[in-house]
C-alpha cells in the first residue's frame, strides 16, 4: 500500500481549511523597468476608484522614486485598496474593482501595474532546501498595462467575507424621475440640517462607524467646539446635484462641478484653538458629510442613504 507523508496530509488539510478573509488591491502607474532596477518613478494624476460601478475614492498620485521589492519585483504601491475596508460597498459573493487613472501628462507613455492577492485566516508553511516559509497569502497576480493618457485596470473578485446587507437585495435603480430627484436633494439638505447643537442625528449616523469612539469625541466637544468657530454645514440648491445611476442598488449623488458636496471652509478650522479638538472635527466632519453620498431606493420607493 503506498503511503502518504505524514507531513502532506497536513499540509493539504490545512490548505483545505483555510479561509478567504480579505482580497487587497495595489495599483501603481510607473516609468522605469522592475525587473532590473531596484525603484522606479511613480506618474503623477489622479485616480479613481469604483467598487461595483460606483466611485468609491478619489486619490492624487505624485511624482515620486519607489522601491522595487523582494523576488517577485513588487512595485510600492501608490494605491492600495483592502477589500475589507469597503464597508457596504462591498457584496457577499461577486465583486468588480475598477481603477480609472488620468495622468497629469497625457501624452507621455507610463507603464500601470494592478496586482492582487488574498489573505487567508491561517498560515501555510513550506520547507524546501532548507528555507522555511509560512505565509497567509494566496491566489498572488498582477496585470501591466502600456498607456498614454487615461488608462481603466479591472477585477472580479469575490468575497464571501463581507456583510450581507439588506439593501444590497433592493431592485436596482435604472431610471430617477423628477419626484425621485427632489426627494434626493431633500435628504442632501436634511443631512446639512443635522449640524446643529446637540448633533444627536450627527451622532446617530457616527455610531455605524465601530472604529470610532463617540464617548470620547462627546467628552472633547469637538463638533460644538468646531460650530463655536463658526463652521457650518450648507446643502447646494437642486439644480447643482448630479445624480449618478450605477446600474446596481446604489445612485450617486455628487455636486456637477466635482467640488465636494458638502464644502467646509478650513479659515474657520484654524480658528479652533486646541490641536487635538481641531484634529477630531477635520476627521469626523468629512465622515458625517462625505464629498458624495451614496444613497439607494427601497421596495416601497422610500430613499436612504447607503453610505
Amino acid at each position: 500500500m503506498y503511503k502518504i507523508p505524514l507531513l502532506l496530509i497536513l499540509f493539504c488539510s490545512s490548505a483545505a481549511a483555510a479561509t478567504v478573509v480579505n482580497v487587497e488591491f495595489k495599483f501603481t502607474p510607473y516609468i522605469g523597468d522592475p525587473a532590473k532596477s531596484d525603484q522606479v518613478e511613480t506618474v503623477p494624476g489622479m485616480a479613481k476608484v469604483f467598487i461595483n460601478n460606483v466611485l468609491f475614492a478619489e486619490k492624487e498620485v505624485r511624482k515620486d522614486n519607489v522601491p522595487v521589492l523582494f523576488d517577485e519585483r513588487e512595485i510600492t504601491p501608490s494605491l492600495w485598496v483592502p477589500a475589507n475596508s469597503l464597508g457596504a460597498a462591498l457584496r457577499k459573493g461577486k465583486n468588480t474593482i475598477r481603477i480609472e487613472f488620468v495622468p497629469s501628462d497625457t501624452k507621455k507613455p507610463y507603464n500601470a501595474q494592478l496586482r492582487w492577492l488574498s489573505v487567508m485566516d491561517q498560515s501555510t508553511e513550506k520547507s524546501e532546501g532548507g528555507r522555511y516559509e509560512a505565509t497567509n497569502q494566496s491566489g498572488e497576480g498582477h496585470e501591466d498595462k502600456k498607456a498614454t493618457g487615461k488608462v481603466v485596470v479591472q477585477r472580479e473578485f469575490v468575497a464571501d467575507f463581507a456583510v450581507d446587507i439588506p439593501w444590497h437585495h433592493y431592485p436596482p435603480v435604472t431610471s430617477l424621475s423628477d419626484e425621485d430627484k427632489s426627494s434626493l436633494a431633500l435628504l442632501v439638505k436634511k443631512r446639512a440640517e443635522a449640524f446643529k447643537p446637540g448633533f444627536a442625528d450627527i451622532y446617530k449616523l457616527l455610531a455605524k462607524d465601530r472604529s470610532l469612539d463617540l464617548n470620547e469625541m462627546k467628552k472633547a466637544k469637538c463638533l460644538d467646539q468646531a460650530y463655536a468657530a463658526g463652521i457650518r454645514v450648507a446643502a447646494p440648491p437642486q439644480n447643482q446635484l448630479d445624480f449618478a445611476i450605477t446600474g446596481n442598488q446604489e445612485v450617486v449623488v455628487t455636486l456637477k462641478d466635482g467640488a465636494a458636496l458638502y464644502p467646509f471652509d478650513e479659515k474657520s478650522f484654524a480658528r479652533i484653538e486646541d490641536f487635538d479638538v481641531k484634529m477630531c472635527a477635520s476627521i469626523i466632519l468629512p465622515m458625517a458629510f462625505p464629498p458624495r453620498l451614496v444613497v439607494v431606493r427601497s421596495p416601497s420607493g422610500a430613499w436612504e442613504v447607503a453610505y
